[in-house]
């Protein structure tokens, strides 16, 4: 593939990443202004995590059958028509149908744009690679809370999901224009997708996904809280979140991202989960902005070291036949991590520095897990 189509590539992790973290700052409020009950505003966030799965899983089996430029180019343009739809939102249910169509459309784009890029990239180079497609999804991070907050403030959240539409929209008709003659046809020419041998990195890539996610959800659940606890203002909570997203993506963009291809994945999995994990336990512990400043940035290299590394596992153990089908169930976990970490936690009667605690020793226990499986040779993880 010609390098600006790769560009064109990024831009559409860059806007599947911007879609979700542009809904953070404003789902719940969004949702209780439409006469959403507190319980219902909570679900309309999780259900669209739900839906997402489905789309995942979908999106890969689509993919390793028809080729990832097809599904992305129908990704797109489903996305798009779905943000659209919130500018119809007006009660609780509609917005629960709008959430779930939204979420299972929006699923349908990662896995599809990820094995494109895998099946386009030398295998030496591709936990380099990988770490410059992270660097969009950080950026994602970082500019989509503070995007939506800023245009619901002066407008409103429909608002929000109209601009991302026509994001959308923009990205659709660039990647027609500029990938369609160079889209890859190796998938055209088996009349069958081979099937996902339980090879044990593809299962430590999925685990190590869904950590990561679990960490996600259990961060963006109880650092508000903890925050708000700490008698600061609830802004700080964002300004820490974009502390974490700038050092994951200067780490992805910086000579620090050739690590990647020098060691092996499975141990900088095992690291990258032990360093969010004591981040986790840490950040329970901080009790000043700089510290939990420090610990944020610290999170951030975690983040940066992990995420890399797992879809350097994936790429590994797959073929160009299969690798939808497995970036499909690998973003599945992604989604079920994030659900996880937040239902889970909400659910124990727990203190806030107990469950950032909890979550530490959790994500330390998964990192030993993964050490014990390289170095057994077993299938633990």
């Amino acid at each position: 593939m010609k390098t600006p189509s790769r560009f064109i590539l990024y831009a559409i992790v860059f806007f599947a990443f911007f879609d979700l973290f542009a809904q953070l700052p404003i789902m719940s409020t969004f949702a209780l202004s439409v006469g959403a009950s507190s319980f219902i505003a909570g679900f309309s966030i999780a259900i669209y995590s739900l839906t997402n799965t489905f789309g995942n899983v979908l999106s890969g089996i689509w993919t390793d059958k028809n080729g990832p430029y097809r599904v992305l180019v129908l990704g797109l343009f489903l996305t798009s028509i779905s943000l659209l739809a919130y500018q119809f939102v007006d009660s609780p249910s509609i917005l629960l149908l709008v959430r779930c169509v939204h979420g299972f459309m929006a699923g349908l784009i990662v896995p599809a744009a990820f094995t494109l890029s895998a099946n386009i990239t030398a295998m030496n180079r591709q936990g380099k690679k990988v770490a410059i497609t992270g660097s969009f999804v950080g950026l994602a991070a970082i500019i989509g809370p503070a995007f939506s907050g800023i245009v619901a403030s002066i407008t409103s959240p429909p608002t929000v999901f109209l601009f991302v539409s026509l994001f959308g929209w923009v990205i659709l008709f660039v990647t027609i224009v500029t990938m369609r003659r160079n889209q890859t046809v190796d998938s055209k020419k088996d009349t069958h997708t081979a099937p996902i041998k339980p090879d044990p990195k593809v299962i430590r890539a999925y685990w190590g996904a869904f950590f990561l996610m679990f960490s996600q959800g259990a961060l963006a659940f109880l650092l508000p809280v903890h925050v708000q606890e700490l008698g600061y203002d609830s802004r700080l909570s964002g300004t820490l979140l974009s502390m974490f997203g700038v050092v994951a993506v200067l780490f992805f963009l910086l000579p620090t991202n050739r690590l990647f291809d020098r060691f092996s994945p499975t141990k900088l999995t095992a690291l990258g989960v032990a360093i969010i994990g004591t981040c986790q336990m840490l950040i329970g512990q901080a009790g000043v902005q700089a510290s939990l400043y420090g610990v944020l940035a610290l999170y951030g290299v975690g983040f940066a070291i992990l995420f890399p590394a797992i879809n350097t596992l994936l790429i590994q153990s797959t073929s160009p036949q299969n690798r939808g089908k497995a970036y499909g169930a690998f973003y599945a976990f992604f989604s079920l991590g994030t659900v996880a970490g937040s239902s889970f936690l909400s659910a124990l009667p727990l203190s806030v520095v107990e469950q950032f605690t909890l979550t530490g020793l959790i994500l330390w226990g998964a990192s030993l897990l993964f050490l014990v499986s390289v170095v057994k040779g077993r299938r633990i993880f």
